[in-house]
């Protein structure tokens, strides 16, 4: 392991430690849903200021993907960082603004929606030119390891970051406003200065979305791909929704499921790095087909798991087969992508992930309300469903 650290390229650990800021920083969200309470919002249209959010994602996965090819990976990264620290300083001034002049609640609702999606899509701009740069400087042998320490960058960043939110949040919420601010023009800092540019498409080289959709339509393995990653999206972003209604619902408080996330953190940050020399000797589908496998099993069980220790036990499975499967499916799309549309490629990923965090929530939730049983036994169909995907051979594109 110690080997592949040291054969990684100077620039990605500054892409590692720029993330790291952003995450750190990322102070906000945790604490929206809060903060909007305490501005006169009910939890109903707090939610929806959610989804916008949510909405902004997708957004940002289309607009990422593009901006990456067609003006780099850099470029990107510094108008996504300059920009979303711009609308954070904007949202509590507006909101401030707006209740002093006594706009009415709706109104209130959808400029404030607005500007939560302008946050969501300015904050994830990035992301596909991270993913891009990440491909672009590391070779295809080590490019597993290279994922694992950019995932570890952005665990830790959640695990610290939350924590320090907490903090500031006793003071005034708009401190937090303000930190996520400063970090994000940190990173901008950083990467306008130290990122290199990476691959970018010259001015004749076609960079809109209409050609890579049709290459995308042809590549049998990726299409595959992400038909398990939405089958494994589903189970996975319940760790945000319906898993905190089933540890409340077991009496549990909401220091646990606090606990439960801080465990996820900690098993990722341990194991997924030393790990990381074994998986990507592996055939990738294979390891991904066992990486869901297990998280499906991990959501499975939850069914019948209604106290800590039985719950911390499930969450381990799943985050087992999280450490397993998720860096190796990184580099698995980076190898698939054609480097004229790295960026694009990278986009469609995250608009997939996007469409998950929003579908997910809902549905799950809903199903919940139905059968909490049925839900977690869903989970784990599309666990095994998502394994046998991923482990279905492509043949030749």
């Amino acid at each position: 392991m110690i080997s592949n650290l040291r054969a990684l390229p100077s620039a990605v650990w500054i892409l590692v430690l720029g993330t790291f800021i952003n995450r750190f920083g990322t102070f906000v969200v945790p604490f929206l849903l809060l903060y909007l309470g305490e501005e006169g919002f009910s939890i109903v249209r707090a939610g929806f200021v959610l989804s916008a959010y949510g909405v902004g994602n997708l957004i940002a996965s289309w607009l990422g993907g593009y901006f990456t090819d067609r003006f780099g990976r850099r470029n990107t990264t510094v108008v996504s960082m300059f920009s979303s620290a711009a609308v954070m300083m904007a949202i509590p001034l507006a909101v401030s603004e707006m209740t002093a002049q006594g706009w009415s609640e709706w109104l209130r609702l959808g400029s404030v929606m607005g500007l939560t999606a302008l946050a969501g899509m300015t904050a994830e701009l990035y992301r596909p030119a991270s993913n891009a740069l990440l491909t672009d400087l590391v070779p295809e042998e080590n490019r597993v390891t290279a994922f694992s320490v950019y995932r570890l960058a952005i665990n830790a960043g959640w695990a610290f970051g939350p924590a320090a939110a907490g903090l500031l949040a006793k003071y005034s919420f708009v401190y937090l406003f303000l930190g996520d601010a400063i970090t994000s023009a940190a990173y901008g800092v950083v990467a306008l200065f130290y990122l290199p540019h990476g691959k970018r498409n010259k001015a004749h080289v076609d960079s809109r979305w209409g050609p890579a959709l049709r290459r995308i339509s042809r590549d049998r393995r990726f299409l595959l791909y992400v038909c398990a990653a939405l089958g494994i999206g589903f189970s996975y972003f319940q760790t945000h929704s319906t898993l905190a209604v089933h540890v409340r619902d077991a009496g549990l408080s909401t220091a646990m499921y606090g606990l439960l996330h801080s465990f996820n953190g900690l098993i990722v940050i341990l194991f997924e790095l030393p790990l990381s020399p074994w998986t990507q000797r592996q055939p990738p589908r294979r390891v991904m087909a066992l990486g869901y496998g297990l998280i499906g099993i991990g959501f499975a069980a939850t069914a019948w798991a209604h106290d800590l220790r039985m719950l911390a036990v499930t969450v381990a499975i799943w985050s087992a087969g999280e450490i397993v499967s998720f860096p190796v499916g990184g580099a698995y799309v980076a190898n698939l992508a054609p480097d004229d549309m790295r960026g694009r490629y990278m986009g469609f990923m995250g608009f997939v992930w996007s469409f998950n965090m929003i579908v997910a929530p809902t549905l799950g939730t809903l199903l919940y309300t139905v059968s909490p049983t049925a839900l977690w036994l869903i989970c784990g169909g599309l666990g095994v469903f998502s394994a046998w995907v991923i482990s279905i051979d492509p043949g030749d594109d």
